[in-house]
């Protein structure tokens, strides 16, 4: 079975890829020589992780697999959320998330509460759709740590390991984060 992974994200293909590799042949939009570019403007993460399937499963005439995820802290309403990767505009992750930190200065851990939320969304080219979630609890570190991952891992603290995202290695992080966690849900429409 040949799946297009509708995302140029490299992180999130390298964790898609891992994630599910064995059981499919997992294809990038570069594999296609697509460029295919679909506004991530909806107003929740299955609407956008929708688009991006739909689109991409029409245009290629396969399966499409796609993912929205996003961050959610207690303290800021749900802030970053569904715009979790526009959020303080078009700058660098490292100052993202010291942007973050800076709107949290000063907070104890327990109000610093948050959760990573990903929808993968499966979209096959008779218009089938089928999606599923997964999350995954944390608190928001009082620094950067670790030098793996992407986007806000570093800041990201997963109390049951007493790390950050980024200080995981990638097999740890591919069993216990949100995405492996919506990715494992996903499997069963894989056969």
């Amino acid at each position: 079975m040949e799946i297009v992974i509708a995302s140029k994200n490299l992180g999130k293909i390298r964790e898609i890829r891992e994630i599910l590799g064995e059981r499919v042949n997992l294809l990038s939009l570069s594999d296609l020589s697509l460029d295919i570019d679909v506004a991530e403007n909806g107003e929740s993460y299955r609407e956008n992780a929708g688009r991006k399937a739909i689109m991409v499963s029409s245009i290629s005439k396969k399966i499409a697999l796609a993912d929205d995820s996003g961050l959610e802290i207690e303290a800021l309403n749900g802030a970053p959320g569904v715009i979790s990767a526009r959020f303080g505009g078009d700058i660098d992750w490292d100052r993202k998330n010291l942007m973050i930190l800076e709107l949290l200065s000063g907070l104890p851990a327990e109000k610093r509460k948050a959760r990573f939320v990903s929808i993968v969304c499966l979209a096959y080219p008779n218009g089938r759709v089928e999606t599923a979630e997964g999350i995954v609890e944390g608190v928001i570190a009082e620094e950067p740590k670790g030098k793996g991952g992407f986007g806000y891992d570093p800041i990201f603290y997963y109390p049951l390991l007493e790390k950050t995202f980024a200080e995981l290695s990638q097999e740890e992080k591919n069993r216990i984060s949100h995405r492996a966690k919506a990715l494992c849900k996903i499997k069963r429409f894989l056969i």
